[in-house]
C-alpha cells in the first residue's frame, strides 16, 4: 500500500523546514531539501503509529479489525 502525503519545504538559513498540512504536528529539517523530506516521512510514520495505538486502545475486544484501501 502506498501513502502519499504533501510536502511543503521552505528555506531557514542553511536549513530546510518541511511540514505535512495533512499531518498536524508533522515537521522535518535537514541541510538538504531530501534530508528535510526524509525526517518529514519519518515524524509522518510516528505520528501515525501514534494515533493508531490510542485509537485501538479504547476499542472493545469483540470489535473487528480490519484495513481499508485508499486511492
Amino acid at each position: 500500500m502506498k501513502n502519499e502525503f504533501t510536502a511543503v519545504v521552505e528555506r531557514d538559513g542553511d536549513w530546510f523546514i518541511a511540514y505535512c498540512p495533512e499531518i498536524p504536528g508533522a515537521n522535518g529539517q535537514g541541510r538538504t531539501v531530501e534530508e528535510s523530506k526524509s525526517s518529514l516521512a519519518e515524524a509522518i510514520a510516528l505520528i501515525l503509529e501514534d494515533r493508531r495505538e490510542d485509537g485501538l486502545r479504547g476499542a472493545p475486544s469483540d470489535a473487528i479489525q480490519s484495513t481499508v484501501t485508499v486511492g
